[in-house]
């Protein structure tokens, strides 16, 4: 977001998911405590992510029974993105979530209770620029659509990484299906997305003009918990993470198997699936300095743009080396 004035944000899909957590709290209040059961089963972990090919490893651990095989009870909870899985664990209707480091940082900024435990893939690739066809130059940019978190943090930095004052470009907030429209109906010049949404904006009239690596930005997905869950369930999560990490790897062995499970778990189209999931580094591993500082410039560009009023308390909310002791 450019500025407040510049700025026109459409919250309706936030709406319906707040909508739905809600009642999935209301009514479903008894059924997500993970304290397992006198039947001595493992806890039932209730994990909150999205929809796209980046969630590749836990379509494929669920599909191929990898939780099971562990000896874990974990269920996948699809929402629709962005904010709404971390969002899933504040509200008690999931005990872990994979969020983007853009979108977990602000929601623990409003939750201090949620912990990053580690990387789960990162990519320089996997999110392109769509420009419509007659846009030449990014110099003819007016207007760009962008989604919450990581877009709205790569739009800013592709415009300033070719000289132009974000200030100057009117971005539209949206959701990821609305973008492409967007895009088909002239109502923005180009967005930043990941696929099948970027292939829609090809699709729709708009041509790929690169990634966000192009200009120094890196996507990363970390796998997040409520701490009041996690000290009690530290070993359990360690385990789910251990899952998920020999997951990756079979990802990256087999893309094509990848994709199949993807479609199979969250309907996702198989040939693009396959080939944006070859764009992704699924290498588990912990939090280092490195992923402090750049959760660091993440906030100074957030407390900028007036998108929160504090910075998170690093050393408490990043677990710099769980993932290695507790999963690795």
């Amino acid at each position: 977001m450019s500025c407040p004035h510049r700025t026109r944000r459409r919250p309706v899909g936030a709406v319906l998911t707040l909508l739905a957590l809600l009642l999935a709290t209301a009514c479903g209040a008894g059924t997500t405590d993970s304290a397992g059961s006198a039947s001595g089963k493992s806890p039932t972990v209730r994990i909150a992510l999205g929809v796209d090919g980046s969630y590749a490893p836990l379509y494929l651990a669920a599909e191929r029974g990898m939780f099971e095989k562990a000896g874990l009870d974990v269920h996948l909870v699809k929402v629709e993105g962005g904010p709404a899985a971390a969002q899933a664990v504040t509200a008690g209707t999931a005990q872990m979530s994979a969020n983007a480091d853009s979108t977990a940082l602000p929601q623990m900024v409003s939750n201090p209770r949620l912990r990053a435990l580690g990387v789960f893939q990162s990519s320089g690739r996997y999110l392109k620029v769509v420009l419509r066809k007659d846009v030449a130059s990014p110099r003819e940019i007016r207007t760009m659509g962008s989604i919450q978190g990581i877009g709205l943090y790569a739009t800013h930095e592709y415009l300033r990484h070719h000289g132009i004052d974000p200030d100057s470009v009117k971005i539209e907030q949206s959701s990821p299906q609305e973008i492409p429209t967007m895009l088909q109906r002239g109502d923005i010049d180009g967005y930043i997305l990941f696929d099948p949404w970027a292939a829609k904006g090809v699709a729709a009239g708009g041509r790929i003009a690169g990634s966000i690596g192009d200009f120094g930005v890196t996507y990363k997905q970390w796998l997040l918990a409520d701490d009041t869950w996690l000290k009690e369930n530290e070993e359990l999560a360690g385990k789910v993470f251990k899952v998920v990490a020999e997951a990756g790897r079979l990802v990256t062995k087999d893309p094509h198997a990848a994709a199949l499970a993807a479609q199979k778990q969250a309907q996702l189209p198989v040939a693009q699936t396959e080939k944006g999931v070859g764009e992704i580094s699924f290498a588990s591993r912990s939090l280092t300095s490195a992923d402090v500082a750049s959760a660091r410039e993440i906030v100074d560009f957030l407390l900028a743009q007036k998108l929160i009023r504090s910075a998170p308390d690093y050393d408490t909310v990043l677990l710099r080396g769980w993932y290695d002791q507790h999963a690795g």
